[in-house]
């Protein structure tokens, strides 16, 4: 995994996200390791990193360890629980989510 991420480790993290969005896009990946899908979507992402010439701060969060920050982020956020995710937060409200094979850099773009 690349280090552009920035772990989601508690709900404080999550206030945290909200409040950098007002500054450059946030975004949030929700990863379940054991899941191919999930893995190829982590693989499609890392791959197109250049095809982004922004600032966004991008999240990741290890739904395996942290399944009760997954449950906040749904209910924070009004965003039912998918994995994959995307969701994109900016100016501290989700502009856009999406998941499984819709997850891609050229995706994200259009929303940012």
């Amino acid at each position: 995994m690349i280090d552009i991420w920035i772990d989601i480790q508690s709900e404080e993290d999550l206030n945290t996200i909200l409040e950098k969005s007002k500054e450059k896009p946030s975004i949030i990946f929700k990863h379940s390791t054991r899941c191919g899908i999930s893995s190829h979507a982590l693989f499609r992402l890392e791959s197109e990193w250049n095809k982004l010439n922004k600032e966004i701060n991008f999240y990741y969060l290890d739904l395996l360890n942290y399944r009760n920050i997954s449950n906040e982020i749904a209910q924070k956020f009004n965003v039912t629980h998918q994995s994959p995710q995307i969701i994109i937060i900016q100016n501290k409200k989700v502009i856009s989510h999406f998941s499984h094979q819709s997850i891609s850099i050229d995706k994200i773009k259009k929303h940012i």
